[in-house]
């Protein structure tokens, strides 16, 4: 259970698509009668001490500020995370604003990530001991064992995995061949500088109870999870998209907020979690519009930070900070002044 826990927690997964990087051979000579193919070369991976993106400034009329980083995932493995500009806004602040989350009470515990439905529900395996080749489109199975071959080799236990659980797994692997790290190395670091300044740190949590836990597990064995679109779309990326993400963790790591702003991050799992979401056992337990509900508990939280405090710094996704309908947005629309790096 431990290995899914970890599994499960992937907070995001973040992908943009944006050109693949080509690398364009020397000019034939005269006597060659057929032209020298070009070759697509996969981005370099940074590495080392990086400073990651500047802040967004959100100022109140009375001068309180709120200082936003956006955080990304993946990230370069081999990166080394230093940013001078976050610890001067730790150092002078009173408070770290954590991102939206979301969580179950079950009376038991707090779960807090929809990926652990279906393992609270023991549903980490097809039903009825079928293989993954039974439950998805023989097209999707084909694409799948490419996939598998490349980055998992030859496991075979993930074979009965739900395919939203496969497909999960193998995106971990994926990603930790790639040079990429599903890691929250960013806000861990935030959070324990934050810790040592004495600040108070505020968690964003929206909670659905599970009021009848056992009734919940036979309503999920009856209605099961539609988790198809999860399994696709993880193929879709990492056939088509891990150069994107590589260039956007470049982006990242180098504080290049014009190349993420380009091709803001298109979330593989935000499609999983909508998967789940949409569920007719969620729908019945009220997890439909929980993200929803995070989302206006963060920009309350928020408020609340820049009508106490002098100065408060938070973590954001890129993509709560960059995409459509982003955070940053909603605070402008209240009457707040948002500036982006580079801005103030």
């Amino acid at each position: 259970m431990r290995r899914w826990l970890l599994l499960v927690g992937l907070v995001g997964c973040a992908l943009a698509t944006v050109a693949r990087a080509q690398q364009v051979p020397a000019t034939a000579s005269p006597t060659q009668a057929e032209p020298v193919p070009i070759t697509d070369m996969a981005p370099m991976i940074v590495s080392g001490v990086q400073p990651g993106p500047g802040l967004w400034k959100v100022t109140a009329p009375d001068g309180h500020v709120l200082w936003v980083l956006g955080t990304l995932t993946p990230l370069p493995k081999r990166m080394d995370w230093q940013s001078h500009e976050v610890e001067a806004a730790i150092d002078q602040s009173q408070e770290l604003l954590l991102p939206p989350t979301m969580s179950l009470d079950t009376g038991r515990g707090m779960f807090r990530n929809l990926f652990l439905l279906p393992a609270l529900f023991k549903a980490i395996k097809n039903p009825d001991g079928k293989q993954l080749q039974d439950v998805v489109p023989a097209s999707e199975y084909a694409r799948w064992r490419v996939l598998k071959a490349r980055y998992m080799g030859g496991d075979q236990s993930v074979e009965r995995r739900r395919p939203i659980f496969a497909a999960l797994e193998l995106y971990k692997d994926a990603m930790r061949r790639s040079g990429l790290s599903t890691d929250n190395v960013v806000a861990d670091r935030v959070e324990k500088l934050a810790k040592r300044a004495d600040l108070k740190i505020t968690p964003v949590v929206s909670t659905v109870k599970l009021e009848d836990p056992k009734a919940a597990i036979k309503e999920f064995q009856r209605t099961g999870l539609e988790d198809r679109t999860c399994f696709a779309r993880t193929l879709d990326v990492l056939e088509h998209e891990i150069d994107a993400m590589r260039l956007q963790a470049n982006a990242w790591a180098m504080g290049d907020v014009e190349a993420l702003r380009v091709a803001p991050q298109a979330s593989q799992y935000a499609v999983c979690q909508t998967a789940i979401g949409e569920s007719a056992i969620a729908r019945k337990l009220g997890l439909n519009d929980l993200r929803e509900r995070s989302l206006q508990l963060w920009l309350e939280k928020a408020e609340s930070a820049l009508a106490h405090n002098s100065s408060t710094i938070a973590l954001l996704p890129m993509g709560l900070v960059l995409r459509k309908g982003n955070l940053m947005d909603a605070l402008r629309a209240k009457g707040y002044t948002v500036q982006a790096p580079g801005e103030y």
